[in-house]
């Protein structure tokens, strides 16, 4: 007779136990959560002026005396079901910004609005899709005696896509260094844009923020050629924010030229290497700056917050850029599975890591993401709503309430994460059928409103 694998007998095990129905409340009540984090302890609600116990949970009434909560991982290749919810959160996120709503004013809409595409500078030739790798008339080849075009038409997904022409003339130390100061150098690229507009209409620099804010929601995502680029919407509001209107200066066109000056202005230096030298960090040559018009019912904005929150649940390993988990030794970089081009990336930030003028780049302890250190997703203080506020949204509509004058007591310590095979299969049917089930109700609602 045959055995039924691990996973099956593990699910039957669970089913069998006599607290399983509470069990399968708290995996849904996760969302199907791929690798739940395991508390135990209890939580006491006091009345503040009398004492008395108004409630008491404990977790050893629950089943293994613990608690499961989301991992609230934001990749979807870690945690799907979390990914999912992330994404949902970023969508309300930045569509707030462009278009009003989560204590946003439905104003903002008619500001000047930009959506903005910034690359990385080229490190050398790599293969590209759809159109003629690098031709070149007369042939030629690098000083490698490497062509320096395939002169072949490559698919999208095709593996060669991204990868160089050369390997030996790739500047894989600028590739590396560039990530390593990318999000510094956005830092100055928005400084610089808050400078050329004060400048362009007569203000003292330093007054700009009296006039006029910049707010804006970035979301940085890897190319083929495993370099970072940077989506962002760029909103000018009034001094107090998106409370409060532009002044009549800030116009649309103003913001593009000032966008445009800055990023091909701005640039970072290295520290010093005797191995490297000192680079001259900059954005690359394509650029892209559009306004973003409030005619219409929205779905250009709607389009673009899905855009970022599409990108935002990627992680590094998705793409082919690198790895969802950090690199402890040598040996984990030639193991890795990732194609030649992103383990000499990781290699390279192994080798400057260890240099000692590099060393408050932390290369290695970042070398899974080819070193670029900044988030996925940074917003500026008044540019929308919060993660935190969107949190605490959801939980007042899953049945929260917040009492006045009562007192919170809370005990609770880590006992673990992740689930057993069967666990693991029953959260994963869980966490489909709750996907399925919000792609119909998406469906009925859209439907709904067509038939309008």
């Amino acid at each position: 007779m045959r055995q039924l694998p691990e996973a099956d007998r593990d699910a039957i095990r669970l089913a069998q136990d006599p607290k399983f129905a509470r069990w399968l409340e708290q995996i849904t009540a996760t969302g199907g959560c791929a690798h739940p984090i395991h508390l135990s302890g209890s939580t006491t609600t006091l009345d503040g002026a009398t004492g008395e116990i108004l409630h008491h949970y404990d977790t050893r009434t629950e089943p293994g005396e613990r608690l499961l909560v989301r991992c609230r991982n934001r990749r979807a290749t870690v945690c799907p079901a979390c990914s999912r919810l992330h994404a949902g959160d970023t969508y309300h996120l930045v569509r707030a910004g462009l278009l009003g709503g989560k204590n946003i004013p439905a104003t903002v809409r008619h500001r000047p609005r930009l959506f903005v595409t910034l690359t990385a500078p080229s490190f050398g030739p790599v293969h590209r899709a759809g159109e003629l790798c690098r031709p070149r008339r007369d042939g030629g080849t690098c000083e490698h005696d490497r062509p320096l075009g395939c002169g072949t038409v490559h698919a999208p997904d095709a593996k060669t896509v991204g990868q160089p022409l050369c390997a030996d003339c790739y500047d894989y130390n600028a590739h590396v260094l560039w990530h390593a100061h990318a999000s510094k150098l956005w830092d100055r690229f928005v400084i610089d844009v808050r400078r050329r507009l004060a400048s362009s209409v007569g203000l003292v620099q330093s007054h700009f923020a009296k006039h006029a804010r910049l707010s804006f929601a970035r979301v940085a995502e890897y190319q083929k050629r495993a370099a970072v680029h940077v989506h962002a919407v760029v909103r000018l509001d009034g001094p107090n924010g998106p409370d409060e209107e532009p002044p009549s200066w800030a116009t649309p066109d103003l913001l593009i030229d000032a966008v445009c000056a800055s990023a091909r202005r701005v640039l970072v230096r290295t520290a010093y290497s005797p191995a490297v030298g000192e680079l001259a960090l900059r954005w690359g040559a394509q650029l892209d700056a559009r306004p973003l018009r409030a005619g219409g019912d929205g779905p250009e904005d709607d389009a673009v917050a899905a855009y970022v929150a599409k990108y935002v649940t990627k992680g590094a390993s998705e793409t082919g850029a690198g790895l969802d988990h950090a690199l402890s030794t040598w040996g984990d970089i030639e193991s890795a599975p990732v194609n030649g081009h992103v383990r000499v990336l990781m290699r390279t930030c192994w080798r400057l890591g260890g240099l000692p003028e590099y060393a408050p780049l932390r290369l290695r302890a970042w070398a899974h993401t080819l070193g670029y250190r900044g988030h996925i997703l940074t917003k500026s203080r008044a540019y929308s709503t919060t993660y935190a506020a969107l949190r605490a949204e959801r939980a007042d509509h899953t049945g929260h309430v917040e009492m006045p004058d009562v007192l919170t007591e809370r005990q609770w310590r880590y006992v673990g994460s992740g689930h057993t095979p069967g666990a693991a299969l029953i959260a994963t049917g869980i966490a489909d059928d709750l996907a399925e089930s919000r792609r119909l109700g998406l469906e009925a609602r859209q439907a709904g409103e067509w038939g309008r």
